[in-house]
C-alpha cells in the first residue's frame, strides 16, 4: 500500500517523478480540463457574481462540461437558496422546522418536496428510469450520494479520481479481506468509470431465469425489446478502428491457441481508444448514464440531480383501508456548514438503485423485514495473470514499440474457451482490465525492493488478462463495509481453468516473460526453457490455491443482493420491480438479478430498469387518473 501512495503523489505540477521511469504518461496527453467553472456554488456576493457569468456562458459550458449542468442542484447552501433553485425546475418545496417522520434529530430547517418519482441513484438502473419518467412527464427527483464529476473537472488521475467517483474512495473489501471491490458512487454511476463492455444479456441466463425462477420476462418480446432500445441510446457497436496493448495480445494468443475470440459491443464509437474510462470519460464519448438517460432528464424540463446527498431512508405509510404498506418518499441527509441536516422528498413512488452493494442496508433501515434482502450476492470473482512484452527493436517486430498497456479501448476482445455457454453457463470468460501504475503496484507480488522496481519499470509493456467466474457460491451485504462471501469449489476450479487458459495465451502472443500474482512472484522466461518447462509452470501455477496470491481476488460487478422472483420467500421484487412488501417501491438496479450473470453487466441492468420504469409508468398513470 506504500508503494500506491506514492504512485499517487503529485507535485506542484501534478506529476509524480516515477511516471517518466515506469514509462506511464499520467493523465491523458489529449486532455486539457477547462477549470473556469468547478460548479461549486458558493454565498458571497462575489462568487454569486461569478456564477451569473458562469450561467450567461451556459452554452460554451454545455460544450466543455457535458450536458448535465443545467439539471445538478448543488447543495452546500442554505435550504432557502435549494429551495428556491428546485422551484425554478418546477418542484413545489417548503422549508418548515417541523420534523418529518424519522427517526432522526432535525437541528435546522428541513426542506420538504414534492415530486411524482424520486429515484435514488444515477447509474445504469437510475439513470434510466430517471429518464424515462421524465421524457413522460413526471416530476423526477434523483438523489445521488456521490459528487457531480463533469467533464472539465475530471482529473484522469488515480488517486483523486478513486476519493471522487469510486465507493468509499476505491478501497472496499469483503470481511475476509478475500475480494477487492469496485464500486462506481458518482453522477452517472458505475457507467461512469466503467470499461464500455456492452453485452447484452446470454440467452442460456435468460433461459434459467424463466425456467428456474419463473420469470417469463427474460424469454419475452419485451425484454428483447428493451435491450435493443438501451443499446440504441448508448450507440454500442463493435468495430474497432485501433486495438490497444492488452486486447491485441489477447486477441493474437487466442488465435494461435485456437481459441474463440470476439469482439465485446461498446458503447462508445470504434475510434474511441481511450484507456483513461475508468476515470471518466473526458469528451463524453463514452455513453453512460450521465451521457444519455440523464441528459434526457434535464432537457425534459421535468427533472433535477441532487448530488453528495445519501438517501437515509425509505418512507411507507399504512394504505387507506389496507394492512398493506404504501411508499411516500424518502429521508435523505445533506451536510451544510459542517452540520448535518435532515430533507424530505414525498412522492407518489419510490425507486432504489443504489446498487447491489447500498440498496439493501437503505431497505433494512426503512424497516423492510423480508429476509432475502441483503443475501444472494454475486461478485464475479477474477483473477489474473501478465505477461511481458519488450519494447520491439523495430517497428515490423509485434507489438508495435509505442504501444503502452494503459492506453487504448479497455475492453475490446474476449475469449469463452472455459465459459461453458453451452452446458451449465458457470464457467469464465477471459477478458483484459485496465490497470494504470497504482493498482499495478498493488497487484503485482512483492518479493523485494529490487524485484518490485523491475516489476514497475516494466509496467507500461506487461500485459494483463484475467479469468472472470460466474459464480455460484455468494455472500451477505449488511452494508457496503460489512460484506461477507464464500466462492464454492467449482468457482474457484472455473478459475483456475481460465487462468491455465490465460498463461497459455500470453505465452501463445510472444510474452518474453509470464507470472501471476502468487505471493512467492514466480515468473518464467518463456523463451529460454523447453515446452515441457513451460507446462509444468502453467499448471502449477494455475492449481495453486486462490487464497495464496499476494492481494486479494477483485470483483467490479455486483449483483443479486434484492433478488427478482416469482414469490417472497426467495426474493425481494417481483418481475415489475416492484418490492413485495411496500407498494409503490421499486429497486432498479444490480441487486435484483436473480443469479449473477456471466458478463458484463450494464445492458442487462439497462434492460431490466427500462422494464421496471414501464411498470412504475402504469401505477403513475393509474394515480393520476385517480
Amino acid at each position: 500500500m506504500l508503494l500506491l501512495f506514492f504512485i499517487f503523489q503529485l507535485d506542484e505540477a501534478q506529476n509524480n517523478p516515477s511516471w517518466s521511469a515506469i514509462g506511464y504518461s499520467g493523465p491523458d496527453p489529449q486532455f486539457k480540463p477547462q477549470l473556469k467553472n468547478n460548479f461549486l456554488h458558493k454565498s458571497s456576493k462575489g462568487e454569486e457574481q461569478d456564477e451569473k457569468k458562469d450561467d450567461d456562458d451556459d452554452d460554451d459550458d454545455d460544450e466543455i462540461i457535458g450536458p448535465l449542468n443545467k439539471g445538478i442542484v448543488h447543495l452546500n447552501q442554505p435550504p432557502n437558496i435549494i429551495a428556491d433553485t428546485l422551484r425554478q425546475f418546477g418542484f413545489f418545496v417548503s422549508v418548515t422546522q417541523r420534523k418529518p417522520k424519522v427517526s432522526y434529530n432535525l437541528s435546522y430547517p428541513s426542506l420538504v418536496i414534492q415530486c411524482d418519482a424520486v429515484v435514488v441513484g444515477s447509474g445504469s438502473g437510475g439513470g434510466v428510469v430517471a429518464g424515462v419518467l421524465s421524457e413522460a412527464g413526471y416530476k423526477v427527483l434523483v438523489l445521488e450520494k456521490g459528487n457531480y464529476s463533469a467533464r472539465n473537472n475530471l482529473s484522469l488521475l488515480e488517486g483523486p479520481t478513486f476519493d471522487q467517483m469510486y465507493l468509499s474512495n476505491g478501497f472496499l473489501a469483503t470481511q475476509d479481506m478475500s475480494l477487492l471491490l469496485l464500486a462506481g458512487s458518482t453522477v452517472g454511476g458505475g457507467s461512469a468509470i466503467n470499461w464500455s463492455a456492452c453485452i447484452k444479456t446470454p440467452k442460456h441466463v435468460c433461459k434459467e431465469w424463466c425456467d428456474s425462477y419463473e420469470l417469463e420476462l427474460f424469454e419475452s418480446e419485451v425484454y428483447e425489446e428493451a435491450m435493443n432500445v438501451v443499446c440504441e441510446k448508448m450507440g454500442v457497436q463493435s468495430d474497432i478502428e485501433e486495438e490497444g496493448f492488452n486486447n491485441e495480445i489477447l486477441r493474437k494468443g487466442c488465435e494461435e491457441m485456437g481459441y474463440p475470440v470476439s469482439n465485446i459491443p461498446r458503447n462508445a464509437p470504434k475510434d474511441h481508444y481511450c484507456g483513461w474510462c475508468c476515470m471518466g470519460c473526458k469528451d463524453g464519448k463514452k455513453k453512460g448514464t450521465s451521457e444519455t438517460w440523464l441528459v434526457d432528464l434535464v432537457k425534459s424540463g421535468n427533472g433535477a440531480i441532487l448530488p453528495r446527498c445519501e438517501a437515509i431512508q425509505v418512507l411507507h405509510k399504512r394504505k387507506k383501508g389496507s394492512d398493506r404498506k404504501i411508499a411516500s418518499g424518502v429521508a435523505f441527509e445533506i451536510e451544510y456548514k459542517g452540520s448535518k441536516e435532515i430533507c424530505v422528498v414525498e412522492s407518489k413512488v419510490t425507486i432504489v438503485a443504489c446498487g447491489a452493494l447500498s440498496t439493501p442496508s437503505l431497505l433494512k433501515r426503512s424497516g423492510l423485514k423480508n429476509e432475502n434482502i441483503g443475501r444472494y450476492l454475486h461478485l464475479h470473482p477474477t483473477t489474473m495473470a501478465w505477461g511481458y512484452f519488450p519494447d520491439s527493436p523495430s517497428p515490423e517486430v509485434w507489438p508495435e514499440k509505442d504501444k503502452k498497456s494503459y492506453e487504448g479501448g479497455i475492453m475490446t476482445a474476449m475469449s469463452t474457451v472455459v465459459a461453458d455457454f453451452d452446458k451449465s453457463g458457470y464457467g469464465a470468460v477471459i477478458q483484459t482490465p485496465m490497470l494504470h501504475p497504482g493498482m499495478f503496484s498493488v497487484l503485482m507480488p512483492w518479493t523485494s525492493g529490487l524485484d518490485i522496481k523491475d516489476r514497475m519499470r516494466k509496467y507500461s509493456r506487461t500485459a494483463h488478462v484475467f479469468a472472470l467466474a460466474r459464480d455460484q457460491g455468494s455472500g451477505i451485504v449488511n452494508s457496503p463495509n460489512s460484506i461477507s462471501y464464500q466462492m464454492n469449489d467449482v468457482d474457484k476450479e472455473n478459475l483456475k481453468k481460465g487462468i491455465e487458459k490465460v498463461l497459455r495465451i500470453l505465452a501463445a502472443a510472444g510474452a518474453e516473460e509470464i507470472g501471476t500474482h502468487h505471493n512467492k512472484g514466480r515468473r518464467l522466461l518463456v523463451k529460454q526453457v523447453s515446452y515441457n518447462e513451460f507446462d509444468k509452470f502453467v499448471q502449477e501455477e494455475s492449481s495453486r490455491p486462490l487464497t495464496d496470491l499476494s492481494t486479494p481476488l477483485c470483483s467490479a460487478h455486483q449483483m443479486g443482493s434484492c433478488r427478482m422472483g416469482s414469490n417472497p420467500k426467495e426474493s425481494v421484487v417481483n418481475q415489475m420491480g416492484e418490492t413485495w412488501e411496500i407498494e409503490g417501491l421499486f429497486l432498479a438496479d444490480t441487486s435484483v438479478f436473480p443469479t449473477a450473470l456471466g458478463v458484463n453487466p450494464m445492458v442487462t441492468v439497462q434492460a431490466i430498469a427500462y422494464c421496471t420504469a414501464q411498470s412504475v409508468l402504469q401505477v403513475l398513470r393509474r394515480k393520476r387518473t385517480k
